[in-house]
């Protein structure tokens, strides 16, 4: 879990409706001045009663350092956060949040951004819009919903539609006669460069995974609300036998056994040694560990490319070992 000085202070300045089922939240530095810098795509960890803790998007500018902006969708039923975030927080309360982190980053170099996102997943693409038009690179947006009331920042969708003509795409999957997403179509058309970006519920990341199976991994990017039951990203990849294996853990000069039914996280925090973690499922990247020997079987959907094939680095939450040990820099 982060450390006490990994997180600070923000007082929230502003509650906006944005949906039927979803709230703006605007924070800012309860002293006045600049709060810590983040890049498009970035998330903050806000730290809740009965030690929740719950990662939001940010959906603003990186320029603008004077604030924050996060979007809350009511989830029923829920584990409580997000019930917590509508019902409990008002203006001029005060939230202890973690520094803003990036496991979604923007390819700044890209030739063309294809952003697509599904109801709430659009918060962290209306940020790279805002970099991206900052830069002066091409972008277009798809962006999908059940209808109008289920459309969290909608207004904000619609006026950049209108201040730029063929870029942004809106389909409303369960109005009458209204076009729905048609994923492989959409990832067919792509031109040589694109990179593709996806956040949205699990039915759309699984159709933007198959539609994106054959592409090169580094111009597809995407981010998860929660743990896909299977890594999408890696469908095709087999999970290793989930036995028992040995970790040594080497600045703590323990090696302890991690049973066929706990994680490596499990088995460190019981043993008292120190390791960050959130979510505990694979997809914040808080518990992201340097790996000094053994090969990791990566279960995370945080993790590319360049650092599953480098095998120097795991989520000890969810990832285990190919073989019998692993040495760990815990």
């Amino acid at each position: 879990m982060p450390h006490p000085q990994d997180t600070f202070a923000a007082q929230v300045h502003a509650i906006t409706l944005t949906s039927r089922d979803a709230l703006i939240f605007e924070l800012r530095n309860p002293e006045g001045g600049m709060l810590p810098p983040f890049s498009a795509g970035a998330h903050l960890e806000i730290r809740l009663p009965d030690n929740m803790l719950r990662h939001y998007s940010l959906l603003n500018s990186p320029d603008e350092r004077h604030r924050y902006l996060i979007a809350v969708r009511k989830q029923e039923p829920g584990r409580g956060g997000s019930r917590y975030m509508h019902e409990m927080v008002h203006v001029g309360d005060q939230l202890r949040v973690g520094m803003p982190r990036n496991n979604f980053p923007l390819e700044e170099t890209a030739r063309r951004s294809v952003l697509i996102a599904g109801g709430i997943g659009i918060t962290p693409l209306m940020s790279m819009i805002a970099r991206l038009e900052a830069l002066r690179r091409e972008w277009v947006l798809h962006y999908a919903a059940r209808g109008p009331a289920h459309a969290p920042l909608l207004d904000l969708v619609q006026t950049r539609a209108a201040t730029h003509a063929g870029r942004v795409h809106i389909y409303f999957d369960h109005t009458p006669g209204q076009p729905a997403l048609d994923m492989a179509a959409l990832i067919a058309s792509r031109d040589q460069g694109d990179h593709f970006y996806c956040c949205g519920p699990a039915p759309m990341m699984e159709a933007f995974e198959v539609a994106c199976q054959d592409l090169p991994r580094s111009e597809v990017h995407v981010e998860y609300f929660g743990a896909p039951s299977v890594p999408a990203s890696r469908a095709a990849q087999k999970a290793a036998a989930a036995g028992a294996f040995e970790v040594e853990f080497r600045r703590s000069g323990r090696t302890l056994s991690v049973p066929a039914d706990a994680s490596i996280l499990d088995v460190a925090l019981e043993a008292g040694i120190s390791a960050p973690f959130s979510c505990g499922e694979g997809f914040c990247g808080s518990c992201r560990t340097a790996v000094l020997e053994g090969e990791p079987e990566h279960r995370d959907s945080v993790l590319g490319d360049a650092d599953r094939d480098a095998g120097n680095v795991m989520l000890i939450c969810c990832s285990r070992s190919r073989g019998a040990r692993l040495v760990l820099d815990l």
